[in-house]
């Protein structure tokens, strides 16, 4: 059975575990994995709490009552409302970047490289809408949270570099344009990726098309990537 750690009292921290081996300092294994889940838990929770009721809606006695801790544990790992809502931020940045930095460019071609990267992030907007619904509050806010993250002010980096690779592999082939830099693709392929869900509802209202029906996933996928390799490729 697995031992929950003792929650902490008011001027109190939680008691770590008994080490494994007498004498020697330590937390044991399954303790510390007991925290990576309640720590996991408690930001999915938060993750869907300020994505559907924005930073201001969000309560912190809700979020400990949809998980299996408590408000004070919840402020001793994340320090209170805006440290947890940073880390939510940070989770789901990382995310994002880390399918980016999967991508292996070197055994592409520049220009499917540059349409795999483009499909990949569509298909993780579509499977992670809290994502868009969390970088809108974000701006509502003019992204006061993101630029106090030292985590989310490195993590623009890889995207870019890994852009910024393909486009001089593509370029030295004599394939794309030497006038665009790997952010203004990067601005092109996020906003194809974020508009298909941040406005899905208001453009299925006034248009009658919903953008994330099944059946227009495939030609919305090719045509982003028509859109961004039309754009390299023009002279």
């Amino acid at each position: 059975m697995t031992v929950h750690p003792p929650e902490p009292t008011a001027h109190q921290e939680p008691v770590a575990a008994s080490p494994d081996v007498p004498g020697e300092g330590g937390v044991r294994p399954e303790r510390t994995r007991d925290a990576d889940r309640t720590r996991a838990d408690i930001l999915d929770v938060a993750t869907r709490e300020f994505a559907d009721r924005g930073y201001a809606g969000a309560r912190i006695n809700e979020i400990a009552d949809k998980t299996s801790t408590t408000k004070r544990m919840i402020y001793y790992y994340f320090g209170g409302k805006e440290g947890l809502y940073v880390a939510v931020l940070e989770r789901a940045y990382s995310r994002i970047r880390a399918v980016e930095q999967a991508l292996d460019v070197e055994h592409l071609d520049p220009v499917e490289a540059v349409r795999e990267l483009a499909g990949l992030t569509l298909d993780h907007h579509e499977s992670h809408p809290d994502f868009i619904r969390l970088v809108s509050i974000e701006n509502i806010h003019h992204a006061r949270h993101i630029a106090r993250s030292e985590v989310l002010a490195n993590l623009a980096n890889p995207v870019i570099d890994l852009l910024g690779t393909i486009l001089a592999r593509g370029r030295a082939a004599g394939v794309f344009r030497d006038d665009v830099d790997a952010l203004d693709v990067h601005q092109v392929i996020s906003s194809f990726c974020v508009f298909r869900i941040a406005n899905r509802y208001t453009f299925g209202a006034i248009f009658g098309r919903d953008m994330l029906a099944p059946e227009l996933r495939a030609h919305q996928r090719r045509m982003l990537g028509d859109l961004v390799v039309a754009h390299l490729t023009s002279r």
